[in-house]
Parts: structure tokens; C-alpha cells; sequence
């Protein structure tokens, strides 16, 4: 026979070798590890074994919490670093001031296309949500802006920066008849103004 390769099969040899000498002491009266060594040899090799398993399930507990905060302060940080582009025009400078800067593409960026088909599926006392759809065309987009003038001749104002396709807007002033359009942005510019939705809210 061959000694065993596994830790299965050498625990299994180990608690026969340890019933067989203690049942045939007469056979084997003097072992090297006699039967009560054997056992207390099984014994620590089974508490380091359950020792290790149980550390193992934390580590793989604390790692993926690990993970799962990390994918939170990364996301954190890129709406963070979208909206600082956007907000400063991709001022190099500014941008330094929070360890950043401008992005320095290969080849001429595009500005975004048209941002599409907007909608206002739900509206309340002072507030509205917006949706609409990415643009087709154009480069990249790095966010959007939401823009707002009082009907029927009022000034277009930036009134949301949003990083997804949708945005609710709080605190609109009420009894007005309000107008709402959306741009996509990106390093080289803004994108076409999408439709105009109006709502008095």
C-alpha cells in the first residue's frame, strides 16, 4: 500500500491505525505513537482544520465587504470626477484642485449627440421627474444638463447635472408654467437641446 495523499484519506487511516493498535495491544505493545498520541494528534489536527475553515468563511466575508466598499467610494468618486468635469468645463487647473484632470483623448472628441425623447412621467406639488433617452450620435457622454425657462419667453437656466437618463427636480417654484429641456455634455461641448416638456406644477 501507499500512504494516503489526501487529508480525507489520511484522517481515515489515522482513526483506523488508532482503533487497530488499541484493540491489539498484544500484537503491537509498543508503537512510537501509541494510541492515546494518535488521538490527541487527530484531535489538534481537527481544531487547526475547523480553525482554518472558520477563518477562511470570515476572510471571504471580509474580503467581499471589502469589494463591496470599494465599489461604493469608486462610484462615489466617478460621479464626483463626471460632475467636477462638467461643472468647470474641463478646466485642468480646477480640476487639480481635487487631484484630477482634464482628460486628454486620442484623436478629436465629438461633442454628444441630441439627448431623445423626453418625457415627465410623474409631476407633484413643486416638483417633477424627467426621463429621457441617450443620444445616437456623437462621442461619449459625460453627463447631462437639465435646463428650465418660464413660458412663454423666459431665459433657458441650468437647473440639474444629472449622470444617469432621468432626474427629479425639487423645489420648483409653483403657479408657473415651466418649460424643460435636456443637453448632453462632454469635453468637446454640448449636444443638440432635446424636446421641451412644460408643466405647471
Amino acid at each position: 500500500m501507499q500512504f494516503p495523499t489526501t487529508e480525507t484519506e489520511v484522517l481515515s487511516l489515522a482513526q483506523e491505525m488508532t482503533n487497530g493498535f488499541a484493540n491489539n495491544v498484544a500484537t503491537y505493545p509498543d508503537p512510537p505513537s501509541p494510541p492515546a498520541t494518535l488521538s490527541a494528534n487527530i484531535a489538534g489536527y481537527l481544531s487547526a482544520k475547523n480553525t482554518l475553515t472558520e477563518s477562511e468563511a470570515q476572510e471571504k466575508i471580509d474580503r467581499a465587504a471589502k469589494n463591496d466598499k470599494l465599489e461604493v467610494l469608486e462610484q462615489s468618486m466617478k460621479d464626483n470626477l463626471r460632475y467636477a468635469e462638467v461643472t468647470v468645463h474641463y478646466d485642468d487647473g480646477k480640476l487639480n484642485l481635487i487631484g484630477w484632470g482634464g482628460r486628454h483623448e486620442s484623436g478629436a472628441l465629438q461633442p454628444p449627440g441630441q439627448a431623445l425623447t423626453l418625457i415627465a412621467p410623474k409631476e407633484g406639488e413643486g416638483w417633477i421627474r424627467l426621463e429621457w433617452k441617450a443620444p445616437l450620435t456623437g462621442d461619449a457622454v459625460a453627463a447631462y444638463q437639465v435646463e428650465r425657462r418660464e413660458r412663454p419667453e423666459g431665459l433657458w437656466g441650468t437647473v440639474g447635472l444629472a449622470m444617469v437618463t432621468e432626474q427629479r427636480l425639487d423645489n420648483q417654484e409653483r403657479g408657473k408654467e415651466w418649460e424643460y429641456r435636456v443637453r448632453a455634455v462632454n469635453k468637446a461641448g454640448d449636444g443638440p437641446a432635446s424636446n421641451t416638456v412644460m408643466a405647471v406644477l
